[in-house]
C-alpha cells in the first residue's frame, strides 16, 4: 500500500493563528515541511473546548506545538492538557513542544504530563511577551497613551515572539533539544515603567504606566468588554506572576540557538516603524 505523503511528518501547531503559533507556522511552510494550523477556523478545525475536533486534527501528526488557550495556569487547563497529550500519543505523535510561562504553578504541572508522555518533549518556558504591547491587549493602552496593570514596580525580562518562536521551530525540527526546559527571556530586566519609556522613545510620543488594584484593572477591563469572569482570571495571573518571582535572566534562547535573545528596545524600535502605534 502506498502511504500518503503526510505519513506521519506534520507538525500540528496549536494556536496556530497566535502570536507565537503564526510565527512558527510560518518558519515550517518556508522550509517547506508539512504544517497543519490547530484552530477553531484550520482545516480540519480545533477547538481545546471540543475534543470531538481532536481526533481529525491529529491525524498523519507527528510533533505538535502545544499551546493551551487562554493560559496554562486558568481553571481547568491541567486535565484537558493531560487528556490532549494522551490522545496526541496514542495517535503516534513522537515529539511534543510545549509552550509554558513563567512562575505559574499550575503551567507546571501540565509541564510534567508532557515530561511523563514516554515521547520525545521540549519545554518552551517564557517570560513576558514584547508583542503583548503591539499585537493583543495592551495596543489600545498603547495608542492612548497610559498602560494600566495590576503590578508593583518590579522588574521583568520581556522577550520577543520572534526568539520564541525561533527556539520552538528547531525543538520541533532538530535533533539535541529532546528533554530540554528553555528558560526563555530578554537579555535585560525593564519595569513596565521603563517598557512604556523605551515606547515613548520609539514612537516619538508619551506613554505611561500607571500600577493599579486588581479590582481597578477587572472593573476597566469589563468596561471594555472583557467579561468579568475572564477578567478577573487575567487579574490574578498578572498579580501571581508579576510579584517579582520572575526578575531574574536565564539562558534559553543562548542553549537552544546559540545567539543572545532579541533586546526590547530593537522590538520598540522595529515595531514602531510599523505604524502599529500610530503616527
Amino acid at each position: 500500500m502506498t502511504e500518503n505523503r503526510y505519513e506521519k511528518n506534520t507538525t500540528l501547531v496549536l494556536g496556530g493563528t497566535g502570536k507565537t503559533g503564526r510565527r512558527v507556522v510560518e518558519r515550517l511552510t518556508a522550509r517547506g515541511l508539512p504544517v497543519r494550523v490547530g484552530s477553531r477556523s484550520g482545516e480540519p478545525p480545533f477547538d481545546w473546548e471540543d475534543r470531538g475536533t481532536w481526533e481529525a486534527a491529529l491525524r498523519d501528526v507527528a510533533s505538535v506545538y502545544v499551546v493551551y488557550y487562554p493560559d496554562l495556569a486558568f481553571p481547568g487547563a491541567v486535565e484537558t492538557v493531560r487528556s490532549f497529550v494522551s490522545r496526541a500519543v496514542g495517535s503516534g505523535v513522537r515529539r511534543l513542544v510545549l509552550l509554558s510561562g513563567r512562575g505559574e504553578e499550575e503551567a507546571q504541572v501540565s509541564e510534567r504530563t508532557v515530561q511523563e508522555s514516554g515521547v520525545e518533549w521540549t519545554i518552551v518556558r517564557t517570560a513576558w511577551f514584547s508583542q503583548n504591547f503591539s499585537e493583543d491587549y495592551l495596543l489600545e493602552p498603547v495608542l492612548s497613551g497610559e498602560i494600566a496593570l495590576p503590578a508593583r514596580d518590579v522588574a521583568e525580562p520581556f522577550v520577543d515572539a520572534d526568539d520564541i518562536a525561533d527556539v520552538t521551530v528547531a525543538a520541533l525540527t532538530e535533533d539535541g533539544h529532546a528533554g530540554e526546559l528553555y528558560e526563555l527571556t530578554g537579555p535585560r530586566l525593564l519595569t513596565f515603567a521603563d517598557a512604556a519609556a523605551e515606547i515613548s522613545k520609539a514612537t516619538g510620543r508619551q506613554v505611561h504606566y500607571v500600577p493599579v488594584s486588581s479590582e481597578e484593572y477587572v472593573a476597566g477591563a469589563v468596561e471594555h468588554g472583557v467579561p468579568a469572569e475572564y477578567a478577573a482570571q487575567l487579574a490574578e495571573l498578572f498579580t501571581t506572576v508579576l510579584d517579582g518571582r520572575n526578575a531574574h535572566l536565564a539562558d534559553g534562547v543562548r542553549r537552544a540557538l546559540g545567539r543572545e535573545p532579541r533586546d526590547f528596545g530593537d522590538y520598540a524600535r522595529d515595531t514602531a516603524a510599523t505604524g502599529v502605534w500610530g503616527g
